[in-house]
Parts: structure tokens; C-alpha cells; sequence
């Protein structure tokens, strides 16, 4: 495509429809979009043609959405594009940090070549950045950590990525601080931690240890925690005081973060403040068969929450196919986000917090300046986007076309 052309007869949002002040729908508009270096130039309504002779793009009224943040996946980990194999049944996780250790390197494919599989089925579903987690231990070194720098490079252009440094194998238990921090002074932009009490075995050290590497790097932290209850939140506490401490306000994520799950009504106020003061995100995978965090609650409270994949056929799981939409779309069914404006609104849990109305029904997006990264599908609003998990034909980046073309919705 060329650097400067339209986008024409692209369906946008425009505002709500009410009765008696609740949302009974979403309005809206079809727009010409001028795509100027990558970025939006001009909107304008579709029933003025644009007068001057750049190339063209029929969308043909597909409704366009910011594009997808997948903010936790394992691309070292998966499986994909190698044979089929399900989960060997194990006692413990300790148990399955050494079945992985001894799968991965005896698979016909190599980390790259399993990576670009998952990238590209990741993009096909509208995730044009990425927040991949890559195990750091001391068998493997930075083996993986490379490979999989090596397939996101081949990406540059289609899409954003971070490397997260991740001593899955427990930053203490496997003595690997060394090889994080070399992780970071090669490139990752996040430090990683996995249960500091239950699997580091010393909960203070473990997150001291992790905060310690992060501000030496300038890094920032996305924490695996799914110890439930109180030790969970006491590890929560510990690491907010931390962050305070270290001055690290908004440069902190927990993912999956259950214990949120187990506090009180009180307990739940204060944390949510302290969460959301500290700009402390939480991410879920919304997993089956677990209590997760109280998504619309911290939400309601001002906490970020981002909805990602996780495990994607890997040695911990053999299911999940890279669709984050339909993981927002499950987020929603299971939480109750069932009216037009919560389904709106879980949208923004995927596009790290893009949506195309606020809450008030005004149109925020896309505005000229934006990046022109979106991802067109066959509905007729975000709602609809989200509850019925619409089909896609076509995602663009920066204003390059990432994946599959225009076609009639």
C-alpha cells in the first residue's frame, strides 16, 4: 500500500442510543479514513467523496476497532506446528517445570520456527502487540530468549512487541538472577517472578530480588502469582510497598493475581485503592475452573485489567487457540457484562483500554494523529464484537495490512 491513501466506506461507532437514560444500542457512521504514514489523516463522512487521486481501499462497511493487546503469552512454550501431544498427568508443578525441560528440546521443531506459528495465529486474530513471557533457567541459559527475539524480529513492521524475563523455574530456587538481569541487558523490557512463597520458598527475597533487577535494568515487572487467599495477598501487599518504595508506580503488572478473588468487602476497598494509586495492572486468562480476580469491581475502582491467552498447546495445557477476542468474549459471559455498554466497555481489555466511546457515549476513537492500527470484523458495534466473538477479515498495523484483505461484511 501506499504511504498515503483512503480507507473508504469504513463502519465507526459514533455514540449510544438510550431510553429512559439506560443504553438500549450503540449508532453508528460510515466514514472515509485518510491513512498518512502509517497513522489516521483525516476522517470524513462517507457521503463525500474524497477529492483527490490517492489509491483506495474499499472496506466495505466492516466495523473498524482499535487493534488487540495480547499481554501474556508464552511464545517458548508452545507447541504449535509440531505434533499433537497432550498434558502428562503430574504430583506438582515442580513435577511439570521437569517434564517441559525435557519435552521442548526433544521436539522435530525449533523455539523460532514454534514462535512464528503462534505469532501469526496471534495476528490473524487481531493482536497486533505482544507481551510474551520467556522462561529463563539455567538448562537452557537465553537459548529460547534469543530464539524467540529472533521470530518476533522477523514481525518488525506487523506488529509491537515485549519481552518479558521469566524465571519460571523460580528466580531463587534455580539461582537464575544472574541470567535475568543478562536478559534484560539483552533486551527484555519486563522482569518476571513466579509464586515467591511457594515456589521461591522465601517470599521477601524472591520479590526484593525481582524489584532489585528490574530497577538496576529500568525494567518493568509482570509477576505470575496464583498463590490463593492470604498468602496471596500478603505477596500483593509486599510487592505495592515495593513498588512504592522503588518509585516503579504504573510500571507494574500481576497476572492471574486469584487471591483477589478471596478478599472482604473492606479488604477489597483498600486494595483496589492501593492497586489503582500504585498503577498496578492485573491481568487474567479467565481460566476455567478457577475463581479469578473481581475484574468488573477493580475496574469499577480505576485498577487496569487486561485480559490475555496465557497457555497456548503447550506442556501445561493442550487447549487455547491465540483468540483473544474470544477471551474477552468469555470474560464477559462469565462475569455477567451482558448490556450493551458492559460488552462495549470489555472491549478495552483487550485494546489496553482503547475503545471507540467512553462511557458517555462520545466518540474517542479514532481521532486523526491515531495510529492506524485496527482490526475490521463483521458486526455491528463492540458489543456485538465481543458477545458473538465476530469474524475478522482484516487487521492492520501502523497502516500496513498485517493479515487477510477486505472483503463484503
Amino acid at each position: 500500500m501506499s504511504s498515503s491513501y483512503w480507507l473508504t466506506n469504513v463502519c465507526l461507532e459514533k455514540g449510544f442510543r438510550y431510553d429512559n437514560g439506560a443504553v438500549i444500542g450503540t449508532e453508528t457512521e460510515n466514514c472515509h479514513l485518510l491513512v498518512e504514514n502509517g497513522k489516521i489523516g483525516n476522517i470524513i463522512s462517507a457521503e463525500t467523496l474524497p477529492d483527490d487521486q490517492l489509491p483506495k481501499k474499499d472496506v466495505h462497511n466492516l466495523l473498524a476497532l482499535p487493534s488487540f493487546t495480547e499481554k501474556h503469552v508464552h511464545l517458548d512454550k508452545t507447541i504449535l506446528g509440531d505434533k499433537w501431544r497432550a498434558v502428562t498427568p503430574v504430583a506438582s508443578i515442580f513435577e511439570r517445570f521437569e517434564i517441559e525441560k525435557r519435552v521442548l528440546p526433544s521436539l522435530s521443531t525449533t523455539t523460532k520456527e514454534r514462535a512464528k506459528a503462534l505469532i501469526e495465529v496471534l495476528l490473524q486474530a487481531g493482536s497486533t502487540h505482544i507481551r510474551t513471557h520467556v522462561d529463563i533457567y539455567q538448562e537452557a541459559g537465553l537459548d529460547n530468549f534469543f530464539a524467540v527475539q529472533e521470530a518476533l524480529a522477523d514481525y518488525e513492521g506487523k506488529l509491537s512487541s515485549e519481552i518479558v524475563a521469566f524465571p519460571q523455574h523460580g528466580l531463587l530456587r534455580n539461582n537464575c538472577a544472574d541470567l535475568v538481569r543478562n536478559a534484560v541487558r539483552n533486551g527484555a523490557s519486563l522482569v518476571g517472578g513466579v509464586d515467591p512463597a511457594n515456589v521461591d520458598g522465601n517470599m521477601e527475597q524472591s520479590l526484593q530480588q525481582m524489584m532489585d533487577i528490574a530497577t538496576e535494568g529500568n525494567a518493568d515487572i509482570d509477576l505470575h502469582l496464583h498463590d490463593p487467599g492470604k498468602l496471596g495477598i500478603a505477596t500483593i501487599r509486599r510487592l505495592a510497598k515495593l513498588t512504592e518504595e522503588a518509585g516503579w508506580q504504573g510500571r507494574v503488572a500481576v497476572s492471574h493475581a486469584f487471591a483477589l478473588a478471596d478478599m472482604n468487602g473492606g479488604e477489597a476497598d483498600e486494595i483496589a485503592q492501593m492497586l489503582s494509586e500504585l498503577g498496578i495492572s492485573i491481568i487474567t486468562s479467565v481460566p476455567i475452573g478457577r475463581t479469578i480476580p473481581p475484574v468488573s469491581f477493580l475496574h469499577d475502582k480505576g485498577v487496569q485489567i487486561a485480559v490475555a491467552c496465557d497457555n497456548i498447546f503447550d506442556s501445561w495445557s493442550p487447549f487455547g487457540n491465540g483468540d483473544i477476542l474470544e477471551r474477552a468474549s468469555r470474560l464477559a459471559e462469565l462475569t455477567g457484562r451482558s448490556t450493551e455498554q458492559k460488552l462495549a466497555e470489555t472491549l478495552g481489555f483487550i485494546t489496553g483500554g482503547i475503545t471507540p466511546l467512553n462511557k458517555q457515549g462520545q466518540q474517542v476513537w479514532p481521532k486523526v494523529g491515531d495510529d492506524a492500527s485496527i482490526v475490521f470484523t463483521e458486526a455491528s458495534c463492540s458489543a456485538e464484537a465481543i458477545a458473538r466473538r465476530a469474524n475478522r477479515p482484516a487487521v492492520m498495523y501502523r497502516g500496513k495490512l498485517v493479515s487477510g484483505e477486505f472483503t463484503k461484511g
